[in-house]
């Protein structure tokens, strides 16, 4: 049996069919293809499939896509505008703060998600908001450098 359920999706207005047991995670990748939202530890440790509910940072691993139903969702893809890029996504291109890129996503929806709820972060608030984000790359010096460039700007 599927549940109809309805929510905004980058914007969009969805109505969707969804089993009572997917998680939100794979319904954002299997029924959506947003792939940009990773699949990695599965216990919400990772960080990698961080997205945004209702403005807030979420591991979209640990929900069911039925707790989505009024909601409103953003990820990755749902960021940049056409084919301009999120000031977030530049910076953590210009700054370097990415390699393989796996985690990147995620930590780019960590940060946009505390600069929606405060957009002038210390270092300390921008380490915060990114410790639930694992990265086995670069470590966090280039990414914590990416964010506060963000917040440099807007003040």
């Amino acid at each position: 049996m599927k549940y109809n359920i309805n929510f905004i999706l980058n914007h969009e207005e969805i109505n969707h069919y969804v089993e009572p047991n997917k998680t939100l995670l794979q319904m954002l990748r299997d029924d959506f293809d947003l792939t940009g939202t990773k699949e990695s530890c599965g216990q919400g440790e990772c960080g990698a499939c961080t997205i945004l509910l209702d403005g807030k940072p979420v591991n979209a691993c640990l929900l069911l896509a039925v707790e989505a139903d009024g909601r409103e969702i953003f990820t990755i893809e749902g960021l940049s505008n056409g084919s301009e890029l999120d000031q977030l996504q530049i910076a953590f291109i210009s700054k370097g703060a990415l390699q393989c890129g796996y985690c990147t996503p995620g930590m780019i929806m960590a940060a946009k998600g505390l600069l929606n709820e405060n957009p002038h972060p210390t270092e300390n608030e921008v380490k915060k908001a990114i410790s639930g984000n694992l990265c086995r790359c670069t470590g966090y010096k280039k990414i914590i450098e990416a964010i506060m460039s963000v917040v440099e700007k807007e003040s």
